[in-house]
């Protein structure tokens, strides 16, 4: 979104510049429906249930931010900072997204920013980066966290992510940046290794960059707590490893889902 499959332009990836005129993907569409995994099959997310999961995740309706400043909140609090990913991450410029637009897959396959359609109440990127060094180029990482107005909705926006990697392997980024050969897998809890979120996607692909050349790593996963996504991306560049990327990706997803988890959370 970040952008990538993302998001989750980075939306789920790089921050694709703004067009009220661009055809939305299929996240914004009434009626997705939930689509395979490029060279994988996957499972629709389960209906959202106020009893909780086999992820022993209780949320509290009463908790659960029903205004966009509320959703607002919720996304600062969640989403990663530099310290959250390692040593050494730095801010970039700039640091924030608008947290009243989202990000949006085009006809063309070219990441877009729309404004938040009336299920989300909130959407905010923040960019990360590990500075260039020792003739090695930047680790660059994105964290994005998508508040919607409901379980269902949070659901939808999974299932149209899938769909994404399908309809468009290779994506632009922005301008100068794009991804090719991307392939992805969604899997519930307790499904594919996850053990932490109600539904998670991974999607994964080769980064160019007119300013750092390629092709390098690029990763990006995603996932749901009730109402709220939560992405991370991250791309590689000259001299870094695509375990370097990892390491990074899964301490910062870790932290935000778990911060998620905490403030939606029943309280026992």
């Amino acid at each position: 979104m970040l952008a990538g499959c993302s998001a989750a332009g980075d939306g789920g990836n790089a921050e694709p510049a703004a067009s009220k005129d661009a055809t939305t993907s299929s996240r914004t569409s009434a009626t997705p429906a939930p689509a395979a995994s490029s060279g994988t099959s996957a499972t629709s997310a389960p209906a959202p249930s106020p009893s909780g999961t086999g992820l022993d995740f209780h949320p509290d309706p009463g908790r659960a931010p029903k205004t966009r400043a509320e959703g607002l909140r919720l996304a600062r609090a969640v989403a990663a900072a530099p310290v959250d990913w390692g040593p050494g991450y730095v801010k970039r410029n700039p640091y924030e997204s608008d947290p009243g637009y989202w990000p949006v897959l085009d006809a063309n396959c070219v990441w877009q920013r729309e404004p938040l359609p009336s299920t989300v109440l909130a959407s905010l990127t923040r960019y990360s980066e590990l500075p260039a060094e020792n003739g090695k180029g930047p680790i660059r990482l994105a964290a994005v966290v998508t508040v919607h107005l409901t379980a269902r909705d949070a659901e939808w926006e999974m299932a149209g992510t899938l769909e994404e990697a399908l309809r468009c392997p290779d994506q632009q980024l922005r301008q100068g940046e794009r991804i090719t050969g991307l392939l992805s897998q969604g899997s519930a809890f307790g499904q594919l290794g996850n053990f932490s979120a109600e539904d998670t996607i991974t999607e994964g692909g080769q980064y160019y960059s007119d300013e750092l050349g390629g092709p390098y790593y690029y990763y990006w996963m995603q996932g749901r707590m009730a109402q709220v996504t939560v992405a991370v991306v991250g791309r590689g560049a000259k001299g870094r490893s695509g375990p370097e990327v990892d390491a990074a990706l899964q301490q910062g997803e870790g932290q935000m889902i778990s911060q998620a988890e905490s403030d939606l959370e029943a309280r026992r």
